[in-house]
């Protein structure tokens, strides 16, 4: 990995450990599985539940599809209905777990008091797009439509999520206000992936890493659109996929993204949030100085990690109208 002087010395050792995913093969993204897996695991084996209880619902799969299982997360004796964030997991569209993304859903929960539908979407490339979208559409409208069962205030849904959860968020976001269908109140995007085209400053800058490559890139993209995909030059990609895409991005819900310095992604994002400002929709951007892409859930206890998190449940609260009077 190439050295980055303004990378925040909290953060070097992290970004110098981490080990490439090679995903080009069955073998390979077998062998990134599992060592995603022993890692989670041994981080899930950490978390604290205390205070939360934790539901496991089946939203109806469309179409075809199976159901799709929803982590609904919620604090102990808090009466409903609650706010909700959906929640969309990371992982290159091919790696990791809803449970992976509850280091960051625990803290919502506690400290803003709300709930989390946390989704456990299909994977490529067994299921490419848009089986992903799909079930997190189909997570969407279960939560509305149950709302009162499930003890939700459904005039206060949050779509978000990190990485590829963060490119699924602002996909699922799209389709619900071209279907006219569940108001969403708030989009939550942190580090999305928004463009299979890679083709900024950023991208060519951090082309190999920290942690995300150009060519970790390219692969989950490719395996993410399947085997029809021919690359960046395909038109035929659709903006729920790769939201950088869309031509119109009016009439979206106020929006919190988050950039971080050192990211192949950064400029996609930065570009993405000057975009909805233009189409008149109302954004609060920050771009973290000295970070990487996943800096904040591999060093949690760095400084700047703090920060961060503290501004994306700062952002919740306000987005849902915590501790105001909702309409």
């Amino acid at each position: 990995m190439t050295t980055f002087p303004a990378m925040d010395p909290e953060l070097a050792a992290a970004a110098a450990g981490f080990p490439d995913l090679d995903i080009s093969g069955a073998a390979g993204l077998r062998a990134a599985r599992e060592a995603v897996e022993e890692g989670s695991a041994a981080a899930i084996a950490g978390f604290s539940y205390d205070g939360v209880d934790v539901e496991v619902v089946a939203a109806p799969g469309l179409g075809d599809a199976p159901v799709v299982p929803i982590r609904l997360l919620r604090p102990v004796g808090t009466p409903g209905p609650l706010p909700v964030l959906l929640a969309l997991h990371g992982g290159g569209f091919v790696l990791g777990k809803a449970q992976d993304y509850e280091y960051f859903c625990l803290d919502v929960v506690r400290e803003l008091g709300i709930a989390v539908a946390n989704v456990e979407y299909r994977l490529a490339p067994e299921t490419p797009f848009p089986g992903p979208l799909d079930d997190c559409y189909a997570a969407l409208e279960y939560v509305h439509a149950r709302s009162e069962e499930l003890g939700i205030d459904r005039t206060r849904i949050a779509v978000g999520g990190s990485s590829a959860g963060g490119g699924l968020a602002a996909g699922t976001v799209l389709r619900a206000r071209d279907e006219g269908g569940v108001p969403i109140a708030f989009q939550f995007l942190v580090s999305p992936a928004l463009d299979d085209r890679g083709d900024t400053p950023s991208a060519r800058r951090f082309a190999d890493g920290p942690i995300v490559t150009r060519r970790f890139s390219e692969l989950v993209w490719q395996k993410y659109l399947g085997p029809g995909y021919t690359g960046p030059g395909d038109t035929r990609v659709s903006p729920y996929a790769a939201p950088a895409r869309a031509t119109d991005l009016s009439g979206l819900p106020p929006t919190y993204l988050v950039a971080m310095e050192l990211d192949p992604l950064r400029d996609d994002n930065i570009q993405y949030a000057l975009r909805l400002l233009q189409a008149e929709v109302s954004v609060e951007l920050h771009a973290h100085p000295g970070t990487f892409h996943g800096s904040t859930e591999l060093v949690a206890s760095a400084r700047s990690s703090i920060r961060a998190t503290r501004g994306m449940l700062d952002a919740l609260r306000r987005g849902l109208r915590i501790d105001t009077e909702a309409p």
